[in-house]
């Protein structure tokens, strides 16, 4: 068995597939912004204010139909964001592998099994640019990624969905003081008012009526903490009774209408320091359908290598990150190269509307 047919780009996907398929943890967003693939670097989309209709004019026969302007449409363009990392099989680690293959393949296997989650880490760090992209979406409308400053690259990303600045306004608010969902204020926070409140003036401002709402459970705990709730369960008793978490969050369901959605997965930045996708402390009210796209382009890999070349192979995993395998004879080693090419659109972002609740 030779060991460039063991590290070939096809064998490392497949590998990482294989145990994607049965993660029991997924990532989330592509629920909101499903995963499309587009040739190139640059991303166009059309983004509305998703003003209500405005009725036909009349017309009379015979003459040429007048031009309406479009209201509050605007066209966004931008170049997405590069990824890539690699990790090597050096010269010593490829005789230590070739020497254990020679006797045995089970001495090997631990060894190479190490090399594939070495290269799973790097698929698995693709995927956690793009949640974290559609994570930051929800929350602000706005995408900061930058390089390590250690690394000694300087690329930074910085993007806008917001461009005017209506959205901020018009579809965010702040609760203040004695209302914030913490355990401080149960006896005066209103969660379910405040719920009730932004879903009516989301259908009545823009005629769209939220059916999700996503938080952490940090932020989940300190809503059914509100003293209000047991009191909206049982006005005569409720200072008497206990209301299970279970109880009150299917209450707030019910009177909101909205579905509760919690996320606590993690990942660790570029510093190595852990972050939640979605942060304490707010609620990001949802429409029932999609609200963009996760655009992967085209990465040199792909572009320039994917038909074929006498040393490197390249494997596309999922829709668009791209694993390449290298032979290099000088110095003579394995170079595994995981790269991608990533953004969403956010055409709907103005059916999304934010709390901070504390």
């Amino acid at each position: 068995m030779n060991i460039y047919d063991i590290f070939e780009s096809k064998a490392l996907a497949a590998y990482w597939t294989d145990i994607n398929v049965h993660m029991q943890d997924p990532m989330i967003g592509a629920q909101f912004f499903p995963v499309s693939k587009q040739n190139g670097l640059e991303l166009a989309w059309i983004k509305g204010r998703n003003n209500l209709p405005v009725a036909l004019q009349p017309s009379a026969f015979d003459t040429k139909a007048p031009l309406r302007d479009r209201i509050g449409v605007s066209e966004l363009s931008t170049n997405m964001p590069f990824f890539r990392e690699a990790m090597r099989i050096g010269e010593k680690d490829r005789q230590d592998i070739e020497t254990l293959l020679a006797k045995d393949i089970r001495f090997a296997q631990p060894t190479i099994m190490r090399i594939f989650d070495d290269v799973k880490g790097l698929i698995d760090g693709a995927q956690v640019q793009a949640e974290r992209m559609r994570m930051s979406l929800l929350v602000n409308g706005t995408i900061s990624v930058s390089a390590n400053a250690d690394s000694g690259r300087t690329v930074a990303y910085d993007y806008n969905f917001d461009v005017d600045g209506a959205w901020a306004t018009e579809n965010n608010v702040t609760l203040a003081g004695n209302a914030k969902w913490t355990l401080a204020n149960k006896a005066t926070s209103t969660p379910i008012y405040d719920l009730q409140d932004a879903c009516e003036y989301m259908a009545e401002t823009f005629g769209v009526r939220p059916t999700r709402v996503l938080m952490n459970t940090t932020t989940l705990k300190g809503l059914l903490a509100s003293e209000s709730i047991a009191k909206a369960i049982n006005p005569l008793g409720a200072s008497s009774i206990i209301v299970s978490r279970q109880m009150a969050r299917q209450f707030v369901e019910a009177e909101t209408g909205l579905t509760i959605i919690v996320y606590d997965k993690m990942y660790k930045d570029e510093h190595g320091i852990d972050h939640k996708y979605y942060p304490d402390g707010y609620a990001t009210l949802l429409p029932g359908y999609t609200l963009g796209n996760t655009w992967y382009g085209t990465t040199p890999e792909e572009f320039d290598l994917l038909s074929g070349t006498a040393n490197a192979s390249v494997s596309i995993v999922g829709t668009g990150i791209a694993v390449t395998t290298i032979k290099e004879p000088h110095p003579v080693n394995v170079q595994t190269v995981v790269s991608e090419i990533v953004l969403p659109s956010f055409e709907r972002i103005s059916d999304v509307y934010v709390i901070k609740a504390f």
